[in-house]
């Protein structure tokens, strides 16, 4: 690569995955002048594991999610960095707000009633018009008709539903099941394998020092490949995308400021959603507003909770919590409402003593803003509203808090109705923005006669897992759209054959 090439001053917003694996991807082409600005103080962005209990915990991403086509999957495994969780998310109790625990045989059939319509889903909702919800309840109550399971209470069915929606939202990232598209629901595509695999004791934070080789994580002093390219406490207020000299001006909040020939954003889709209107200077074109304003963004938080021992049988991996209607009025309209969308505690990993649940919606985004002693009481009110054994207070307690930070404004993004009202998608929020220049092309025989044409030089470009196609609200995705950014500047200057980045590659 010439010399101008290697000097061209590419800069990557954020420091999560996406921006991560897009850096290290333009080192291996042979970009040298590449900086990433991070707005945290540290480095993983929804990537962000932390010491708890006996090992780690990951505040955010958690899971690996299947094994054929995912790159995290191929990456990790190498280096036998992943096992299967297990059926913790399938052998879980269900019990009700009075403690009653729901016959196996009465579970097991509800469960396999919501399990065998992931099956049919592929082939019915290419020709739904509608919502997932819509589509999900109306199979659920098709199928409960069925006389195999006449003898099901439907209260107790309307309960189990009730409870499985707000999982089926923990997997989207909605508030509710009705602003997910039916149809768009399948642009996702499920990786094959086990879609629950864990980082051991090692936490999900193993991968970025896979992608930086770099020897360790425990603090950012180490960061591989990317040392003395990386910048903490770096927040961009303005992104001047249409100057005279095709460069792009990024203004921080710090009131630094600093040219650049490429600009990757990688930031999240509600950061986009929050900022776009004043980050960029021009304004987006039309196309990429809509994009950012159809494509949904959803916050889904954790709670997790350290007792001092484990008080529940060794084979006991978690409970759903199946509210009985006229039990909610001890907690509606009280300060306490909040307590309504926790849908379940689950083991976790190589956490003997530690329980993880689960909120979703408003009231995983109120649950934020509440003081964490007020949080810690309301869990050990569910667990001894619903659990039959004697408690004892925990000894640790962390919850994530994805919402109210201005450097996320949500968890992942998912295809909502407005998504296919407005008939946008993913492709429209990776299209980068471009200048026309002209660029030097092959020389011809007389090395002094230089043959130039016209083009469009990405001058801003887009990562992050919303901009991924099929594996959005992934880490896979982030780091396939990563890669993809990095081989588009490689294209751009004809250096793809630098670097061979497909899967097998790894």
């Amino acid at each position: 690569m010439s010399r101008s090439h290697r000097d061209h001053k590419i800069v990557i917003i954020g420091a999560g995955a996406s921006g991560i694996a897009c850096a290290t991807k333009l080192l291996e082409y042979g970009f040298q002048n590449v900086l990433v600005l991070e707005a945290e103080d540290r480095l993983g962005g929804r990537i962000h594991t932390i010491p708890f209990g006996a090992n780690v915990i990951d505040m955010g991403a958690q899971w690996c999610h299947g094994e054929q086509d995912n790159i995290v999957h191929e990456l990790a495994s190498k280096h036998d960095l992943l096992e299967s969780t297990g059926p913790v998310y399938e052998n879980y109790q269900c019990v009700r707000s009075n403690r009653e625990v729901l016959p196996d045989n009465v579970a097991n059939r509800l469960k396999a009633i919501v399990g065998d319509s992931l099956v049919t889903r592929q082939l019915e909702l290419r020709h739904c018009s509608g919502s997932l919800g819509s589509y999900l309840s109306n199979k659920f109550y098709e199928m409960l008709r069925l006389p195999e399971n006449a003898d099901i209470d439907q209260v107790i069915a309307d309960e189990f539903f009730d409870n499985y929606k707000k999982f089926e939202n923990s997997v989207e990232a909605s508030d509710t099941l009705e602003e997910v598209s039916g149809r768009g629901y399948l642009n996702y595509w499920e990786c094959e394998g086990d879609i629950l695999l864990n980082w051991k004791d090692k936490g999900y934070v193993e991968l970025l020092r896979l992608l930086m080789h770099s020897r360790e994580l425990k603090s950012d002093s180490d960061l591989g490949v990317l040392e003395q390219r990386v910048l903490f406490n770096r927040s961009v207020k303005c992104i001047n995308w249409n100057r005279n000299d095709s460069r792009v001006e990024l203004q921080l909040t710090n009131g630094e400021s600093c040219l650049a020939d490429h600009v990757i954003v990688t930031v999240s889709l509600g950061v986009l959603k929050e900022q776009h209107l004043q980050l960029f200077e021009p304004k987006l074109p039309v196309a990429k507003q809509r994009a950012i304003e159809g494509l949904a963004f959803g916050t889904v938080n954790k709670l997790f909770v350290e007792f001092p021992q484990a008080f529940w049988p060794e084979d006991w991996t978690g409970f759903t919590l199946l509210w009985r209607e006229e039990d909610l009025s001890d907690i509606r309209n009280t300060s306490r409402a909040w307590l309504e969308d926790v849908f379940g505690f689950y083991r976790v990993s190589y956490q003997p003593n530690v329980l993880a649940g689960w909120i979703i919606n408003a009231n995983g985004r109120h649950m934020e803003t509440l003081p964490e002693g007020e949080v810690i009481a309301g869990c050990m009110y569910l667990f001894r509203r619903f659990l039959h054994w004697s408690i004892p207070e925990p000894v640790g307690f962390r919850t994530s808090a994805w919402y109210t930070n201005e450097h996320f404004r949500g968890s992942y993004s998912f295809r909502s109705m407005d998504t296919e009202r407005l008939g946008t998608g993913a492709g429209d929020l990776a299209q980068p923005l471009t200048v026309v220049t002209m660029t030097p092309q092959s020389p011809s025989r007389d090395k002094s006669l230089h043959q130039q044409s016209r083009c469009d030089k990405p001058i801003v470009l887009f990562g992050g897992e919303a901009t991924s196609e099929h594996y959005y609200s992934t880490v896979h995705g982030a780091v396939e759209a990563g890669w993809r950014e990095a081989k588009r500047l490689a294209d751009f200057y004809g250096l793809s054959g630098a670097v061979n980045v497909t899967k097998s590659q790894l």
